[in-house]
């Protein structure tokens, strides 16, 4: 789901990514659920734009112990979405590796 209410059934890698290019600070997040997992609603992957335009990135899978969170900071003067769209597209389709490609820290609500 975008900031605004849209939806998308099992997204392409392309709808994926263009669903992260089109966030700006008026519509600041998307999250991506899987619907094909047990607890419902309990895994997902969820992006958030800051104020300095970097992505604040968090994954949860199942428990609230498999919750996790990482930052991608603003490269120069370009939005980062490239690598935080190549770790959901990864989450998204189980491909190896996306896990990787960002310092995951376990999330908490203080944060």
């Amino acid at each position: 789901m975008q900031a605004d209410g849209t939806t998308w059934d099992d997204p392409s890698a392309d709808q994926l990514h263009d669903l992260l290019a089109d966030l700006n600070l008026t519509l600041r997040f998307v999250v991506v659920t899987r619907l094909d997992l047990e607890p419902v609603g309990q895994h997902y992957f969820q992006v958030w734009l800051d104020d300095d335009l970097s992505y604040q990135v968090e994954y949860r899978e199942g428990a609230p112990e498999r919750h996790f969170q990482a930052r991608v900071p603003r490269e120069h003067e370009v939005f980062a979405v490239e690598p935080v769209a190549r770790v959901l597209q990864g989450w998204a389709s189980e491909r190896a590796g996306w896990r990787e490609a960002l310092p995951w820290v376990r999330w908490s609500p203080e944060q």
